[in-house]
């Protein structure tokens, strides 16, 4: 997988670089991005961050949106965008949070990925 800043399409994994995290959403369209809480959810108390849809601009703030490339490879495991947005509107408001266990990127690949998602970036896991 790889990550690039051109515009995303339906069902697209997005991501904005927060401090030291990324925060992951779904796209639907400008008007419609379905994510596991907002960017700061660290600062919220897990029981207050549910599923929630808001537009492009609040997802981003001031951050860049990247949108991910998969390859041929991880395609083979994903579901079409249609299906995708499906799955995350039928988690509207759900909650659950743990930012280590179940978080905005686990949210989007549980959406994408009927098995086999890419492995989790791990900002605290030694990258070599």
């Amino acid at each position: 997988m790889e990550w690039t800043e051109k515009s995303p399409k339906t069902g697209d994994i997005i991501r904005r670089k927060v401090s030291f995290y990324y925060h992951y959403g779904i796209f639907v369209s400008e008007s419609r991005v379905i994510q596991f809480g907002l960017p700061d959810n660290v600062n919220r108390p897990a029981n207050e961050v549910k599923v929630i849809e808001t537009d492009i601009y609040e997802f981003l703030g001031n951050g860049n949106l990247e949108t991910a490339v998969f390859s041929h490879f991880e395609r083979k495991n994903m579901r079409s965008a249609e299906e995708t947005v499906k799955i995350a509107e039928s988690r509207l408001g759900e909650g659950g949070y743990n930012v280590f266990n179940n978080n905005c990127e686990h949210f989007v690949y549980a959406c994408a990925f009927s098995k086999n998602p890419p492995p989790l970036f791990n900002p605290f896991k030694n990258q070599t």
